[in-house]
């Protein structure tokens, strides 16, 4: 070893390197002994005593990989997992008026009718990660990572050629990671409230799409961070204001003195994905910055 690598060297074995190397007697080999490291030993983590341990292993993990990708910015994107590409809602609904039966041709309609959110999420991922790729800490679409919405999200991303995350969860349905996310940097969760965390922890930005429990908890959970100050706040764009004021009726919330009326303004509608970037690009003057890159970049 020279001089030079001696200095460098590290004071102590690297754990890898151990358990690697490491062999058990063959009296201590079996499933009944406890020679195992501890921390290759997946039946000793996975006790019940040591749920505090796991919590902080979701947690810091998706935190260290998101700092040596350098991800310091994200715009998160909620929304059904169950609305589909306008191409498979055609298909859908064209299967379902060749079998005839009406009342399938009635959802199948309205599924296309609703797959309308799936062409601007993947349009508005798409605008994010174009404009700005400019700024000196570009801004990185995150997602669910499932299908619906949340495809359109990564897949707008991806289709820019930029990265996107997912934040996945296991769930008995519906929550297999889509195609479209990065691959360093999709991540599987098993506690809902570290997975929350992480959608906020480098948020400058909430995009809601119309979904069902999974994304009203998630927006909701939001706003009521950022009404009791318990988080910074940040733009809440709604897509889709009919869709939102049949679902919830603010101004009664308001009325029955559940809610203070300020707290209507937590959140603003929106119906387009230019309508959307335009907003975040005013509130955070993103515009300026990136046409200041643009013409560092042109002399």
């Amino acid at each position: 070893m020279s001089k030079k690598s001696a200095l460098t060297a590290p004071n102590f074995t690297p754990a890898g390197q151990e358990a690697a190397a490491v062999k058990a007697p063959p009296r201590y080999d079996g499933p009944e002994s406890s020679y195992q490291l501890a921390f290759t030993d997946s039946e000793f983590l996975l006790r019940p005593e040591l749920r505090p341990v796991r919590m902080q292993l979701e947690l810091l993990k998706p935190e260290l990989v998101q700092q040596e990708q350098g991800i310091e910015h994200t715009i998160v994107i909620f929304g059904s997992a169950r609305i589909p590409a306008p191409e498979d809602a055609r298909e859908h609904l064209a299967q379902a008026q060749a079998a005839g039966r009406a009342q399938a041709v009635a959802q199948a309609e309205q599924r296309l009718a609703m797959s309308r959110y799936y062409d601007e999420a993947r349009r508005f991922a798409a605008i994010v990660t174009e404009r700005s790729r400019a700024l000196a800490t570009p801004i990185v679409v995150c997602t669910g990572g499932g299908p619906g919405i949340m495809e359109a999200g990564n897949r707008g991303a991806f289709e820019q050629g930029g990265k996107s995350l997912g934040l996945n969860i296991v769930l008995p349905h519906e929550q297999a990671p889509n195609p479209y996310i990065t691959p360093e940097l999709c991540f599987q969760f098993h506690y809902f409230a570290l997975r929350k965390m992480h959608f906020l922890m480098r948020s400058v930005a909430l995009v809601c799409f119309p979904g069902g429990f999974g994304t009203l908890d998630e927006l909701f959970e939001t706003m009521t961070l950022i009404q009791t100050g318990k988080c910074r706040r940040r733009p809440i764009l709604l897509f889709g204001r009919e869709f939102w004021t049949k679902l919830i009726n603010f101004d009664w919330l308001v009325e029955t003195g559940m809610i203070s009326p300020d707290d209507v303004h937590l959140f603003r509608f929106v119906e387009s994905a230019e309508e959307a970037w335009q907003i975040l690009a005013t509130d955070y003057g993103l515009e300026a910055e990136t046409s200041e890159g643009q013409h560092a970049e042109d002399m």
